[in-house]
């Protein structure tokens, strides 16, 4: 059976509000970060989940231990969510994007090059073809 947990965190990072969904899917982190712009209101979220949820583009899959899935004492539990929700983004969250941030920069380069590639055998047979005119005596 597949199951799959998503959390959704909304923070300032100066200047622009930041939304950092996390999805952990049968044991497999992934990590993905939006940017809201101005301060998110909750149907503003809501509504952007519905309408561009199958668009996210989530980080490479870390592998992720399980859950302790044994019952907390319910003050215990408020202290841990009082401190999880002042910590922000988590250090798996972190790793994840720096994972995506390392992949999209070697897409980005293999593109860059190909580009310039392209161009400078364009150039070549631009001065090639010059060189035979001229040869011709045209």
């Amino acid at each position: 059976m597949e199951t799959a947990e998503i959390r959704l965190t909304v923070l300032f990072e100066d200047p622009f509000w930041v939304g950092l969904f996390e999805r952990v899917c049968n044991g497999r982190y992934s990590v993905c970060k939006i940017t809201f712009g101005a301060e998110p209101k909750d149907f503003a979220v809501y509504e952007y989940i519905l309408s561009r949820w199958d668009t996210l583009e989530f980080s490479p899959a870390l592998d992720c231990p399980p859950p302790d899935t044994r019952r907390v004492n319910p003050k215990r539990r408020q202290r841990l969510l009082q401190k999880q929700a002042g910590a922000g983004i988590g250090t798996k969250a972190q790793q994840a994007l720096k994972l995506q941030q390392e992949q999209a920069k070697t897409d980005r380069k293999i593109r860059c090059r190909q580009r310039k590639e392209d161009e400078a055998a364009r150039k070549f047979r631009i001065r090639e073809e010059k060189r035979r005119d001229k040869h011709r005596g045209h």
